[in-house]
């Protein structure tokens, strides 16, 4: 999900090109259906991680598949020397150890536990996904929410993805009744995602790819300064958005909280 960072040296991330809902709308391209669906995510990425958490809160494992692509990225058109493109790749039970792409650490192994080979496309990289659907964004991030009927990317904006699961798919949810997303409780977590998503999803690759001292004192000042509002608020309530409920806006700090240590 990343872009090129402009002239000030300040990141820009490019937005999701994939931006297709899952509805119970009456003859809805895409209706929510038991194992019409899957999930292509990592465990290495907050944004994946999103999609995962509100998969098991709703407990929707059994009307959703999942593949876990492997941990450590590598070249994705190793025959090109002219193309640079590092990704995701996926387990591969047959294949050699391999180092990452800039050629230190590991040697790793070809496939980890949970760690499948792609089942529909026979992708050996994401990047093979999106190509499969002539994709023209260029951008060959995780999740990636694909529909096994029409063989065709559904979504790849997290974001988007947690609501279609928080909301379409009740009929078939063991949770029916948790609602990450509530009506009255909207105002409230729009406020929030919106901040913590600029200064705090966003913010830890504002501050890792800044291409200058000003644009990473801005991003690590914005940073701190959204640590010190979310302390402040989770000393008077349990939850970020203020209710007395979970909310999509705790998913969506959590998983990079959860990084922040160990990552950032």
């Amino acid at each position: 999900k990343m872009s090129k960072q402009q002239t000030t040296g300040e990141f820009k991330r490019k937005d999701a090109g994939w931006r297709n809902f899952i509805s119970r709308e009456e003859g809805a391209k895409f209706p929510p259906e038991a194992g019409r669906y899957h999930l292509y995510v990592a465990y290495a990425c907050p944004w994946a991680h999103r999609t995962l958490m509100v998969r098991a809160m709703k407990g929707l494992e059994d009307v959703i598949s999942v593949t876990v692509v492997h941990p450590t990225w590598k070249r994705t058109k190793p025959e090109n020397p002219d193309d640079k493109h590092i990704g995701w790749v996926f387990g591969d039970p047959e294949g050699e150890p391999f180092v990452n792409s800039l050629g230190v650490g590991g040697p790793f192994p070809a496939t980890y536990p949970g760690n499948e080979p792609d089942p529909f496309v026979g992708a050996k990289y994401v990047r093979d996904i999106y190509e499969a659907c002539n994709d023209e964004v260029g951008v060959y991030s995780v999740p990636i929410l694909w529909d096994k009927t029409l063989n065709t990317m559904v979504s790849n904006e997290s974001s988007e993805i947690i609501r279609m699961l928080n909301s379409e798919f009740n009929d078939l949810a063991k949770n029916p009744d948790l609602d990450l997303y509530a009506e009255a409780d909207r105002p409230a977590i729009d406020e929030v995602n919106d901040w913590i998503y600029k200064t705090i999803n966003n913010g830890v690759y504002r501050c890792g790819f800044a291409r200058s001292q000003q644009a990473y004192d801005e991003a690590i000042t914005a940073l701190t300064e959204s640590f010190d509002r979310i302390d402040s608020i989770l000393q008077k309530h349990r939850f970020i958005a203020g209710g007395d409920h979970v909310t999509e806006a705790d998913i969506r700090l959590f998983v990079t909280l959860l990084r922040f240590d160990e990552v950032y």
